[in-house]
């Protein structure tokens, strides 16, 4: 695969910090873009950035929390002024809280709502604008298996990624005049450092692994090198769609 399919695009991704983020950042960097760094943890945001610049990639820092208006509004602002576009906008940013629905409280719920799909709207709407007119574009949502299945403790969780995948498939029809496409990826389980205590425990790991039929935890990179091929040119004809990278789990 050519090594710079990206060269002078400019992508913008949340949640850069760490995890799936970081490893998509680095991709698309080494891909030949150009990163803006989207996070709340400057200290993380500066590693991924240093390290995309030893791979040779522009790499800018932006602490921001995606689910406050006011906060994206001012980010679309610096990002005009220093890029002055955008070609790549990859919506990582998220959390999770797992409990029983009944134990919920309202402010919980909206935690898990604006961290999801809320930030998701508020980026979409802020940087579309410095996408159109150039007949290319990326849209990449980060949705989730719990878009398609769910478990118990997960109903917040699993409401928000569910919405954002209708969200995805009708902003693709939205925007597929401009030329721009809308593709989600949806994660299994992933070796990254929120699941590290799991890894760690040899039983429970043992445990888990077997619920996977691939019988393994994904890599991080895996999913970075399937978000550079859907913001290739190569994957320009898929759009309102979902990426299942899931071990096998969702199959079962």
């Amino acid at each position: 695969m050519e090594t710079k399919i990206l060269d002078a695009k400019v992508a913008l991704i949340t949640g850069a910090s760490r995890g799936l983020g970081r490893a998509m950042a680095l991709e698309l960097g080494s891909a030949g873009a150009a990163l803006i760094l989207v996070g709340r943890d400057r200290a993380k945001l500066d590693e991924t950035a240093s390290e995309a610049a030893e791979r040779g990639a522009r790499a800018e820092v932006f602490v921001t929390d995606v689910s406050v208006e006011a906060q994206v509004a001012a980010l679309q602002q610096q990002v005009e002024t220093r890029f002055g576009r955008v070609d790549i906008l990859v919506n990582n940013a998220g959390m999770n809280l797992r409990k029983p629905l009944v134990q919920f409280t309202v402010d919980e719920w909206h935690r898990v709502i604006d961290a999801n799909l809320t930030s998701v709207f508020l980026m979409c709407r802020a940087f579309i604008p410095l996408m159109l007119g150039r007949n290319w574009g990326r849209i990449v949502n980060l949705t989730s298996i719990m878009s398609h299945v769910s478990l118990p403790g997960r109903t917040a969780y699993s409401a928000s990624k569910s919405a954002l995948l209708g969200l995805t498939r009708a902003l693709a029809q939205e925007l597929a005049p401009e030329g721009i496409t809308v593709v989600g990826i949806s994660p299994g389980p992933f070796a990254t450092e929120l699941n590290t205590t799991l890894i760690n425990d040899a039983e429970l790991n043992r445990q888990f692994l077997t619920k996977i039929p691939l019988g393994r935890w994904g890599e991080p990179e895996e999913i970075g090198k399937l978000a550079r091929f859907l913001c290739s040119d190569d994957a320009g004809f898929i759009t309102g769609t979902d990426i299942l990278i899931d071990g096998g789990w969702t199959a079962q």
